[in-house]
């Protein structure tokens, strides 16, 4: 083949943009007047292909948007239509899978963890209740309460000795509004 007719198929180098073609001819190659002229008419060629290429694209765009437009699909439902589109690609990856049965049994592992040391909470605070010095200051509580409260008997929970404590001692501070009256 004469290097006319091998056009395109050519399989030395050809410079990027930017780059010197000079650089890349050898110093024993150079190019007669006929090559020359070859290589512009092909140059111009190409040329005016690429510049059709992008009028076509332009058109086929254009076109596009217009079908778009009657079928009533706008920017923001192409955008959700990407999104599920996307999601449901991510969903269906064995990466996505995999990282999903990862994370599911580390939740199932933390929830189980969780439960045991709640289950150890409450052991502990049963144990305190149920310690000699919790029962001692129960005792003291409960003792208090009949000195403050008076008649009623010893016993009930915690809760019930505090709230005992609680009404027995704004009674003692605080006169209530009928005996301020019944005074005058």
């Amino acid at each position: 083949m004469d290097r006319g007719e091998q056009g395109l198929l050519r399989t030395d180098p050809v410079p990027e943009e930017g780059e010197d073609v000079a650089a890349t001819i050898s110093a024993t190659e150079t190019l007669s007047e006929e090559e020359r002229e070859e290589l512009r008419r092909e140059l111009a060629k190409v040329e005016e292909e690429i510049q059709t290429l992008s009028q076509v694209l332009a058109a086929k765009e254009k076109h596009l948007t217009e079908i778009k437009r009657k079928l009533g699909i706008n920017s923001l439902q192409e955008l959700k239509q990407n999104i599920a589109k996307g999601w449901q690609d991510v969903t269906a990856t064995s990466a996505y899978k995999k990282t999903s049965e990862t994370l599911s049994q580390a939740g199932q592992k933390a929830s189980a963890a969780f439960s045991s040391v709640g289950s150890v909470i409450t052991k502990k605070l049963e144990d305190v209740k149920n310690s000699p010095t919790f029962k001692s200051f129960e005792e003291k509580v409960e003792n208090l309460k009949s000195k403050v409260g008076g008649t009623k008997p010893a016993g009930g929970d915690f809760g019930e000795v505090l709230n005992s404590t609680a009404n027995a001692s704004s009674t003692t501070t605080e006169p209530l509004p009928e005996q301020t009256q019944e005074s005058l």
